[in-house]
């Protein structure tokens, strides 16, 4: 074998640095593009009902149906984030991991309880319940306040405002003068939130729009309410810039499975068809 002769060394040394240095420069080069690659660019926030061994509305989600969605986000790469960094995503004040998906629930039906939490506990996910507060320990289908704190307790689930009792802003404006609907909204924002922080001692600032029925006036009754962010059911995608105070939500129905659920988590289906409207939800 031939020796580099001495004289040759020192070249050698200086060529070998600087392909050393070249790969490292693009290594560097390649890494920064994955990373800019993987950078979320929309995050898809799905809004739950009912759940139960048989469809008996068109917001019911069956069990097993809801089993096999939640194996299907764990098994493909999913991020199941919590909404608050949904929040900062739209404001643009965070980030968010690629693939990332926000799960919430609306009403405080008792399924939540006694159907979504097991399945929420076996794959540690955090799910934000939109709660009107009059219904609970009250109505038949709906949660008692031992339940949302046994929820609570696990630390998967947070508790955010859906008005006091969930009225349709669009009938109430028709049916009571200006300064009565005023003051009715200013109720219905105000009271739930108050509510829900005494019961719980936590911070509630976010709102679910009772059957997405958000607009203007609304929304700065909402911000002089102390919300800062909001929910519709708009069947979009969640972008960074977007309202803050009308986030889009995708209603998830029984008939989400196979490729329709692909589909939805993955943005997909953001141009689709339109899903059922809020004004079907009886509660």
């Amino acid at each position: 074998m031939k020796l580099v002769p001495e004289s040759f060394r020192p070249g050698l040394v200086a060529l070998l640095a600087i392909i050393v240095a070249s790969t490292t420069l693009q290594k560097g080069e390649v890494s920064s593009a994955t990373a800019a690659a993987s950078e979320c660019s929309i995050a898809v926030v799905l809004v739950y009902h009912r759940f139960g061994p048989m469809v008996t509305d068109s917001m019911t989600v069956t069990t097993p149906v809801f089993a096999w969605q939640m194996k299907y986000l764990h098994d493909n790469g999913y991020n199941v984030v919590p909404l608050g960094d949904v929040v900062k995503f739209v404001s643009g004040r965070g980030s968010l991991p690629p693939h990332a998906v926000a799960i919430t629930a609306d009403d405080g039906h008792r399924t939540v309880f006694t159907e979504m939490k097991p399945l929420v506990e076996r794959y540690r996910i955090p799910v934000t319940l939109f709660i009107y507060p009059s219904a609970i320990s009250n109505a038949s289908y709906a949660m008692t306040w031992e339940q949302l704190a046994e929820l609570k307790a696990t630390g998967l689930f947070s508790i955010e405002s859906h008005t006091y009792w969930h009225p349709n802003f669009r009938t109430e404006k028709k049916r009571l003068a200006p300064d009565e609907y005023r003051n009715f909204v200013a109720t219905q924002l105000e009271k739930s939130r108050a509510i829900l922080e005494r019961k719980f001692s936590s911070k509630v600032d976010m709102l679910a729009w009772p059957f997405g029925i958000y607009d203007d006036e609304l929304i700065r009754a909402a911000s002089k309410a102390g919300y800062i962010a909001a929910f519709s059911i708009d069947r979009r995608n969640a972008l960074p810039s977007g309202n803050v105070m009308a986030i889009p939500r995708y209603i998830v129905t029984n008939h989400d499975t196979g490729n329709a659920f692909a589909n939805l988590v993955s943005g997909a289906s953001a141009e689709r068809a339109k899903q059922p409207s809020g004004a079907d939800n009886p509660y």
